[in-house]
């Protein structure tokens, strides 16, 4: 039975499309001939030429009806219910027209004739065709892996029926904890309260759990991951029905879940009035435009319809990448903001005045920096060429073309820093605090804030990367914590921040909890399908974690301010502190010898006056 109906199946379409034909004129024959031989109570009587003419007008308006209802377009092992439903319909209609064609040709035609008939075609036409639909279902559902499905909603439902037509995965069940939809069937599948699961598990043993609810708040999918998160199988999630029907992704575009799920971090709602501030219809600049953090900025600026955007990178790849991004944004937008690609160093202040001159930028986000703690340990000089002098020759081209505000993108680790790198971005934010103290037309602002998700260098790629591989997980301490959020979340902070600000302040964002980096980690191994071992112990696990020590200069946990000088603004999640900070002449003193240090690659000069200078700085040994 199967290899007949697989060789029709990988037969060509056109030949398809014959055999259904011929099939169904000899279907429709042998049920008219079944009927009035039903009727008659013999299988032998003779047809006369009305006779003839009413059966090949008959089969002629039943092929017509199916070839417009689609039936010979429609793939046979793809055929659902719509598909059936056509089939009563075109039987219906050659039954009709079975009726009136022995009428006008006054065939001898019993009238219980075209009622046995339709019984008779609906067997006939459509049996074949449900059942090499179900002998196929048999054999994919044998190839494709168990899912389970959580939410019976609208999500849920589109995904069923994705997968069902698709060849990846084989939905066996639904779990929902709404106690109206229990027991409800959809698609043939009966929904279960999640209770259920440690039974259905062991029953269908399937490979992972598909999240496909999208219509609750952030706070109640937060506890359901929360929940979720002790089940021993793999959790991915799926698309919103409104991005499925905008076109912005498919119904079995199945990924991990958000990031913003792993940290249990609710978004924060923007103030659109602080974001177009600055933005809307003004020339902007992005420096460090290609990096995560510029990258976004660039991004949540473009929604805001500046008159003119320039991406300042120096990483070539970076650039394009991030333009091809935004000209396709714009497209999508409708926008007519002139984006522009700049190459070149942020070291290089002649370069930045001609870009701000040329193109008349009223505001600036300086987010060129190295960030890479390790890194900027081994390269002392470049990370404070790049961090601190960049800083510097941006502040100073923004000051002599008259740019109106300024803002830097700061680090939790300028804060009391045991590195390089977060001496180097307190030392930065020393020199535009010096310059607004100095008297300047152009506002400066710094905003501070911790790690951000999905960004070059955060702890999620790179433990999903080693999980996926089998471990092991790569902690550096059992007990460090770090602050997170969300990219967006940041760059919308930033330009919120940056609006707000008078000339020299310091803000800080609300990171909210700390994480515990293990608690992430466990957590990440939990909800890809495994249990952890921790450091090759005796407990049973499937991805051992790993504690490789602090590296150089990284501290347990970091801080967001200096001192306990703190104020609120209008904005409750944007703080601003007041700090120890240099005179301008002070600090070009300091300046001039460290680039002097710089120059001769005197890192022992470069930390001491780090240590000596007012960034809190102190050597982590």
């Amino acid at each position: 039975m199967i290899k007949p109906i697989r060789a029709i199946l990988n037969t060509k379409r056109k030949n398809k499309r014959l055999i259904s034909i011929g099939y169904d004129i000899f279907a429709i024959v042998i049920s008219i001939y079944l009927a009035i031989a039903l009727r008659l109570g013999t299988y032998t009587f003779e047809l006369g030429l009305d006779e003839w003419v009413t059966l090949l007008l008959t089969i002629s308006v039943t092929v017509f009806t199916f070839a417009k209802l689609g039936m010979y377009r429609a793939v046979l092992r793809y055929m659902m219910f719509p598909a059936v439903g056509n089939i009563f319909l075109a039987v219906f209609i050659s039954s009709l027209t079975l009726v009136i064609s022995g009428f006008f040709f006054h065939t001898f035609i019993p009238r219980s004739v075209p009622f046995i008939y339709a019984g008779l075609a609906i067997l006939t036409l459509g049996g074949p065709r449900i059942m090499i639909r179900s002998v196929y279902d048999q054999m994919i559902k044998r190839k494709k892996p168990n899912v389970f499905i959580y939410g019976a909603g609208a999500t849920g439902r589109e995904l069923v029926y994705a997968l069902i037509q698709g060849d990846e995965y084989n939905p066996v069940i639904l779990l929902d904890d709404d106690p109206s939809k229990r027991g409800n069937i959809l698609f043939g599948l009966k929904v279960h309260h999640p209770n259920e699961f440690e039974h259905l598990q062991s029953l269908y043993q399937p490979v992972k759990l598909l999240l496909a609810i999208n219509n609750i708040n952030k706070g109640k999918r937060l506890r359901l991951v929360e929940k979720l998160s002790d089940w021993p199988i793999a959790i991915q999630s799926v698309p919103s029905v409104e991005d499925i029907a905008a076109g912005k992704a498919t119904a079995t575009e199945i990924k991990d879940l958000d990031v913003a799920d792993l940290l249990g971090r609710a978004p924060i709602t923007p103030d659109s009035e602080l974001l177009a501030k600055n933005i809307h219809n003004k020339c902007v600049m992005v420096t460090g435009a290609g990096g995560s953090i510029g990258s976004e900025l660039c991004r949540q600026i473009l929604a805001q319809q500046p008159k003119i955007l320039v991406l300042f990178e120096l990483n070539e790849y970076n650039l394009y990448k991030i333009e091809q991004e935004l000209l396709s944004t714009k497209k999508n937008l409708k926008s007519q903001t002139q984006i522009i690609a700049a190459l070149g160093s942020v070291q290089r202040q002649n370069r930045l005045e001609k870009l701000i001159n040329t193109y008349e930028i009223e505001t600036l986000y300086h987010a060129a920096a190295y960030k890479h703690v390790p890194l900027v340990e081994d390269n002392v000089v470049e990370g404070i060429r790049n961090n601190v002098f960049g800083t510097l020759s941006c502040a100073q081209a923004a000051i002599e073309c008259g740019v109106k505000n300024f803002t830097l993108i700061s680090t939790d680790k300028a804060v009391r820093p045991t590195n390089v790198m977060g001496a180097s971005k307190r030392m930065a934010e020393l020199v535009l605090q010096a310059l607004a103290d100095k008297g300047t037309d152009t506002v400066f602002t710094m905003v501070r804030f911790g790690n951000v998700l999905g960004s070059s260098g955060s702890v999620v790629p790179l433990f999903k990367k080693q999980i996926k591989a089998g471990g092991p997980v790569t902690v550096t301490h059992p007990d460090i914590i770090r602050y997170f959020m969300l990219i967006p979340e940041a760059a919308q902070l930033v330009i919120q921040a940056g609006a707000m600000g008078n000339n020299g302040q310091v803000f800080v964002l609300d990171m909210g909890e700390p994480v515990k980096i293990l608690d992430l980690a466990k957590r990440m191994v939990h909800l890809m399908g495994m249990k952890e071992s921790l450091n090759s112990s005796s407990d049973e696990g499937d991805v051992e974690i790993k504690f490789t020590g602090l590296r150089p200069g990284e501290k347990l946990y970091e801080e967001l301010l200096i001192g306990d000088n703190v104020e609120g603004t209008s904005h409750e999640k944007i703080m601003t502190a007041m700090e120890s900070k240099l005179g301008w002449p002070e600090m070009q003193i300091l300046l001039n010898e460290l680039d002097e240090c710089c120059h001769d690659f005197n890192v022992d000069c470069i930390r001491r006056i780090l240590l000596e200078a007012p960034t809190g700085y102190t050597l982590n040994k």
